[in-house]
């Protein structure tokens, strides 16, 4: 047997893999880079396509950089390779001779970023010294600029992206729907947002919102010049006491077998979340590219997958993961239970490349106790689909309705464009992502679920534990179960 820990909210569950399970934990990264305002610097002057940023500025001119909110990788950090690689970008632009620099991020449906949180996307040092303009984009504002429809999409972007004479990306390869290309996306309007979906987080082919932002990217393209960088991230990693985890076994030892586990699973509530939150780690960066965002962000994350990736050469009959104490957007939070069940199915079960790592009538087990949290007001709009009966447990038609009945709620809205809250149709992005991996398998199982009710109002089954989780997959026929140690997630890459 060997020994998996697997983190369920605040909680350590070890569970046991016999002999013929498959435990999945992310490869040791490789060497970061020492120099990455250089790499940046490089990536601008030697693009993978289009022209070198020096061909392209207008000196005296200015120019839109358009920067996300770092929500992924989870666990994240509070200094990381993106605050670097913007204030490359904003001085080599000041040394070619742009006047006028603006930095646009780009939400999408996320909570706004508020003007006391700016701050904490680039360095200290460079807020100090930045004299452009910060602009946070709202979906719902009366001046975005029209660019036409593509497939019934409504495309509308940000006036930044198209009153300048430049734009410039500064993202990260994490997935399709996350840098890139996608990045001019989450400068769009709420249609276009809501229509961004992907069956796999790491095949372009299968994401209709990676062809939304490409043509985004294309029309932007003819009306100005587009260009940008996107840095590969390696896989977080702890430092201090759990130095090595997940990819030592000698550290997985460690920890299951220390007197601060032991101690962790007596604390409070509060005190374990505090712990995990202090815990110390570090993000480096293993190459940067730059281009087009679409070609820069496509190669980087190739890269991205081969070398934080995971080869399965079949599907597994059953997978087991859990799902940390954390919201797939900031400020961090403790999910609610839309969310807990995004990060195992929307955003973990898709990060998959060639073919999905479930069988079709597989099992899924997430480790999650699903509590009815919804902490007010920045998680207030996920209570309209979850107490909708007839939205997140009633098939298509039930969420569309929901959906427009969310989009019409002018008080959601207004907390949304006031900073206080995600865009009411943000948990219905995330729960479509959570349909499609639902559609993939053949039952979900939330173990050590402490509220059944909770986990059939989103078509869950909820079990008490998750040894018991574990048994009923084996009387559903699963053979060869996996056990994804994660946080952090990573790429699962099939045989195919």
């Amino acid at each position: 047997m060997t020994r998996v820990p697997l983190l369920a909210d605040t909680r350590l569950v070890v569970a046991d893999a016999a002999p013929e399970d498959v435990v999945l934990r992310p490869p040791r990264p490789p060497a970061p880079l020492s120099d990455v305002p250089a790499a940046t610097r490089e990536a601008l002057a030697f693009p993978l396509a289009g022209r070198p940023l020096a061909e392209l500025v207008t000196r005296g001119g200015s120019a839109t950089i358009v920067i996300e909110q770092p929500v992924l990788p989870i666990p994240g950090a509070q200094h990381e390779p993106r605050h670097v690689a913007i204030a490359a970008v904003a001085d080599e632009l000041e040394r070619l001779g742009v006047r006028r620099v603006t930095i646009l991020v780009a939400g999408g449906l996320l909570r706004r970023t508020t003007p006391r949180e700016i701050g904490s996307l680039v360095t200290p040092e460079f807020r100090r010294r930045f004299r452009g303009r910060v602009i946070v984009h709202d979906v719902e504002a009366d001046d975005l600029v029209d660019l036409g429809d593509a497939d019934d999409v409504w495309l509308r972007v940000n006036p930044a992206l198209v009153e300048t004479d430049l734009v410039v990306a500064v993202t990260a390869a994490e997935t399709v729907l996350h840098g890139g290309p996608a990045a001019l996306l989450a400068a769009t309007g709420r249609e276009s947002l809501i229509a961004a979906e992907a069956i796999s987080l790491l095949e372009p082919s299968t994401s209709r919102g990676w062809l939304l932002a490409r043509e985004v990217e294309r029309r932007l393209l003819a009306r100005v010049p587009v260009t940008g960088v996107s840095l590969v991230l390696d896989t977080p990693r702890l430092t201090g006491p759990v130095a090595g985890y997940p990819y030592d076994q000698e550290a997985i030892e460690r920890l299951v077998g220390s007197r601060l586990r032991r101690l962790f699973q007596r604390a409070p509530g509060a005190l374990r979340l505090r712990g995990l939150e202090r815990l110390p780690r570090t993000i480096s960066t293993a190459a940067v590219f730059g281009g087009t965002p679409s070609v820069a962000h496509a190669e980087a994350l190739l890269r991205g997958t081969l070398f934080k990736g995971v080869e399965l050469r079949e599907p597994l009959d059953a997978i087991v993961l859990g799902v940390p104490p954390t919201t797939p957007f900031l400020p961090r939070e403790r999910p609610n239970p839309v969310s807990a069940a995004y990060l195992g199915l929307g955003l973990a079960l898709r990060l998959w490349r060639n073919a999905p790592p479930v069988t079709a009538d597989g099992t899924v087990i997430i480790a999650h106790p699903l509590p009815r949290r919804f902490p007010r007001p920045t998680q207030t709009p996920y209570r309209a689909l979850f107490f909708d009966p007839h939205s997140a447990g009633d098939g298509e038609g039930g969420l569309h309705a929901a959906e427009r009945q969310a989009a019409g709620d002018e008080r959601m809205v207004g907390d949304y464009r006031a900073g206080r809250s995600s865009h009411p149709l943000q948990p219905f992005a995330e729960w479509r992502a959570c349909m499609t991996t639902k559609a993939r398998v053949g039952t979900v199982l939330v173990a050590g679920c402490r509220d059944a009710q909770t986990a059939r109002q989103l078509g869950l089954v909820g079990v008490q534990s998750l040894g018991t989780a574990v048994a009923m997959a084996h009387g559903r026929g699963a053979e060869r179960i996996g056990y994804l140690l994660s946080p952090p997630y990573f790429p699962l890459v099939g045989a195919g």
